[in-house]
């Protein structure tokens, strides 16, 4: 039978208590069933759950891309069989999908929560990001769409001890959230016992309250209480994110496991989850819907606009940084109502503070909080915006699990990182990007891009705002001329040849700042007859292997690979991979990188050190010839 719970009668709050034991039972069946998953991780907070779904959400089931659905999000994802059960109770899959599907192979109920559902706005299961995820969306919908959908998040207590969480919680206070929600399931423990702060509430109240937060506390299994607490949390009035501090038990509603350690994670057996059931009062199949969002009348993607992009047009040979390009293009860009910009309080390094004092309203400060930045734009994500997230590339390196989790959620944002490898010079090595192209090349499905000047940044950059998934643009700190003239296209995929002719005898290989160190290096290579054709590499991932396979052929299989960064997994790996997949074998590679710990100095003193300066690509390719 189908119940539709819609205003607040006793009755209606009886059956939101049968709901709670419904999605208890149902997380102990889905996970028995499959013989993997966390009943009671999902038991603790389904009271929490039937009340919100039931009474508070304001969702069209029917209708998942409506934009004026509230959202809702598992931060902590292991409870997947309770938001399976829920989507089960709301009649969006079957009993059988939950019973036959959950963990296996093939199935769409996947271990975590995933977009692969729609009613899933971000992948979940890498605990800290759920929350910093939901500051995106709820940034979205205050400032940009403008509607007044609520974003719930469901948080577990020990994730709270994840420093994303705080930074999450603080940037919701600073953004004056009001439309997001917190709901933190304290059930006391964690994986291998006891949470830090196990059963104190007044200790997480202080914290969120000093991070900005206005806190609720509640028994989670009083559903009158959670009605009224939800109600409070929910409502239109002040300026503040809410957190609901909800003192709970894990594996509530069954004896032998709840309150007790050394069950998180684990299925109950066959004939344990029959007395389970039993004690729960045996299987039900209610199938609620709570109330409806009226119709925003809205796309369902933010609308771009009309305005024709104007790129920036460079002179040949004047010397112009890529991150200024980045910062010029990205303004022009803005004239596409869906371009949304954030940084990591480096904007003036960045030039994305271009974007800022031309947008105002579609630029948003991170400050030093760079998982927050990366889970910000994948938030913007979830609502269809076309987010561009920057910060120095050294610094995206902390966010790295958030962005493999960016891939998961099948979210596209763009990530730019400046001031990459020895090239930066004085700041030294902690400030030196020298691993950021193997981090983003390992992300799933990603595009990673290295452009020599600015001409070529800035229609990279271009290209991006249209790319699907996880792109990421490497720019370069240091001012070097423009090589290309403004007609000249870049398709991402591709790569350039800058000097060739029909007698070279070697193939010099570089991006970003080494293509022009390569140019160099030819210079001195022509004076000793020698004639090396040079391949600016500017699309790292996708590669253009057939450039690649031509220039092996047709310069005897000798290559020179030049990069600022470490060995391991960058430009020099891009390329050996693409070859070997391409069946190429006849080709020797000399790779240059930077092999030892870089200290401080000028960019060339740097650049000549790590051995990628002019002379050190002329003799390397010298070595290789002889």
């Amino acid at each position: 039978m189908t119940y539709t719970i819609d205003s607040t009668p006793e009755a209606d709050l009886a059956l939101a208590e049968e709901l709670g034991r419904q999605l208890r039972i149902d997380s102990i069946r889905a996970s028995t069933s499959a013989g993997s998953g966390h009943p009671t991780s999902s038991m603790s907070a389904a009271d929490l759950l039937a009340v919100l779904v039931a009474r508070h959400l304001r969702y069209d089931w029917d209708d998942p891309a409506e934009p004026g659905n509230d959202h809702l999000i598992f931060s902590k994802g292991h409870a997947s069989p309770l938001l399976y059960a829920v989507f089960t109770a709301t009649g969006v899959i079957t009993e059988d999908e939950l019973l036959t599907g959950y963990r296996r192979f093939g199935s769409r109920l996947e271990g975590h929560p995933t977009p692969v559902l729609p009613w899933v706005d971000v992948a979940t299961g890498s605990l800290g990001q759920g929350l910093p995820d939901a500051v995106g969306v709820a940034l979205a919908g205050k400032y940009l769409d403008r509607l007044p959908y609520r974003v719930w998040v469901l948080c577990g207590d020990s994730e709270m001890s994840e420093g994303s969480m705080w930074e999450a919680i603080d940037k919701a206070a600073y953004y004056r959230l009001s439309n997001l929600i917190a709901i933190v399931d304290v059930n006391r423990l964690g994986q291998r016992g006891p949470t830090e702060l196990f059963w104190d509430l007044n200790a997480y109240a202080r914290r969120a309250q000093a991070f900005g937060a206005r806190v609720l506390q509640v028994d989670g299994h009083d559903v009158a209480a959670i009605d009224r607490v939800l109600a409070d949390a929910g409502s239109d009035g002040g300026d503040e994110p809410t957190v609901v501090l909800a003192r709970t038990r894990k594996g509530h509603g069954f004896s032998e496991v709840e309150d007790r350690e050394n069950w998180h994670g684990k299925p109950l057996p066959s004939e344990m989850a029959a007395r389970a059931i039993i004690e729960l009062g045996g299987e039900r199949s209610l199938r609620v819907r709570g109330p409806v969002p009226k119709p925003s009348g809205l796309p369902v993607r933010p609308d771009a606009g009309d305005a024709k992009v104007r790129l920036p047009r460079y002179e040949l040979g004047v010397k112009v940084a890529t991150r200024r390009a980045y910062g010029d293009a990205l303004t022009a860009l803005g004239v596409r109502r869906d371009v949304v910009a954030m940084d990591g309080e480096v904007s003036n390094s960045t030039y994305a503070e271009q974007f800022a004092a031309a947008f105002p309203e579609r630029y948003f400060e991170m400050f030093i909080a760079e998982q927050q930045l990366v889970a910000a734009a994948v938030g913007f994500s979830v609502r269809g915006y076309v987010p561009f997230a920057s910060t120095f590339a050294a610094f995206l390196t902390r966010a790295h699990d958030f962005i493999r989790m960016a891939a998961i959620s099948q979210a596209d944002i763009r990530l730019v990182g400046s001031h990459a490898g020895v090239e930066i010079g004085a700041d030294g090595p902690s400030q030196m990007a020298l691993e950021d192209l193997a981090m983003m090349r390992a992300v799933h499905g990603s595009t990673v891009l290295y452009p020599s000047d600015a001409t070529s940044a800035a229609a990279l950059v271009q290209a991006m705002a249209e790319r699907s998934g996880v792109s990421y643009l490497r720019t370069t700190r240091g001012a070097y001329p423009v090589l290309y003239a403004p007609e000249v296209e870049f398709p991402i995929g591709g790569a350039k040849v800058l000097a060739s002719s029909p007698d070279d005898q070697i193939t010099l290989i570089g991006a970003g700042v080494t293509v022009h160190t390569c140019l160099a290096a030819t210079a001195e290579l022509a004076a000793d007859g020698v004639h090396a054709r040079v391949v600016d590499l500017y699309s790292v991932k996708p590669i253009d292997t057939a450039t690649l396979v031509a220039a092996a052929s047709e310069t005897g299989g000798r290559l020179v690979v030049v990069e600022d960064h470490h060995p391991e997994g960058g430009l020099g790996s891009a390329v050996l991979e693409a070859l070997a997949a391409a069946g190429q074998r006849d080709h020797v590679v000399t790779h240059l990188a930077v092999a030892e710990m870089p200290g401080s100095g000028s960019p060339e003193e740097l650049l000549d050190a790590a051995g990628l300066g002019a002379a050190g690509v002329a003799q390397a390719a010298r070595a290789l010839l002889a």
